[in-house]
């Protein structure tokens, strides 16, 4: 077994939890004013928004995959922008594979956070408007230090979705050692290559990550709702 561990790269994992981090930081980011005005509004664009966004949950990773890969191509628009202007190649690169993410991933940051915005005390935001505080102070320093069992659920979900994800990056990103090359990418490879023994470690401790980030939620949301009464 020892001898098993010795021969493993752990590159793909410092890849794919490199991956995860950047992918959760933008993502919350950019989900805190997308979940805001979706749990405030009531517009009759609110469906078509929230069905849009949590389209990458039923799609297919392959049909994702298939038009992620052509809009970032040097072929599209965007990607022969991007390339032309900033020299940045966004297919089969890790900027690629951050893009990719970001939109394979959105859901699992904004549904939970505007769960969270909707089950706010209206009353509570209220009284911080009447105290003279804009709706992004009060989004900051009232809403979301009240909805930390919401908070925690999105970025922790949403980190451990990255690091488990496979085909849409697989598409994107392809297969480049130290580049691209995260460990979903690496075990499946691993399969093809009938390398089991190598493959059952690597499946081992995402298995065993995702089971604790899972559970860790699970307890903090138990213990919250245990303080509160619920």
């Amino acid at each position: 077994m020892l001898e098993i561990f010795g021969k493993i790269e752990f590159t793909p994992f410092l890849l794919s939890f490199k991956l995860a981090a950047i992918t959760t930081l933008i993502l919350f980011l950019l989900s805190i004013p997308l979940a805001w005005y979706l749990s405030q509004t009531r517009s009759k664009s609110k469906p078509f928004l929230e069905a849009l966004t949590a389209l990458p949950i039923v799609l297919p990773p392959s049909v994702l995959g298939f038009y992620l890969l052509w809009a970032l191509s040097a072929n599209s628009p965007v990607g022969a922008f991007f390339e032309e202007t900033f020299g940045i190649k966004l297919v089969f690169s890790f900027t690629g594979l951050v893009v990719a993410s970001c939109f394979y991933s959105l859901p699992f940051m904004v549904q939970p956070l505007q769960s969270g915005f909707e089950s706010l005390n209206r009353h509570m935001l209220e009284a911080s408007y009447l105290s003279g505080k804009s709706k992004i102070r009060t989004i900051f320093s009232v809403a979301i230090p009240n909805m930390k069992p919401a908070l925690l659920t999105a970025l922790i979900v949403t980190f451990a979705h990255t690091v488990g994800e496979f085909g849409v990056v697989l598409m994107v990103g392809g297969s480049i050692a130290g580049e691209t090359k995260v460990a979903s990418v690496a075990i499946y490879e691993m399969v093809e290559t009938m390398d089991y023994a190598s493959a059952h470690i690597y499946s081992a401790i995402l298995l065993l990550i995702s089971f604790t980030v899972l559970l860790s939620v699970y307890l903090f949301n138990q213990k919250q709702n245990r303080k509160f009464g619920l």
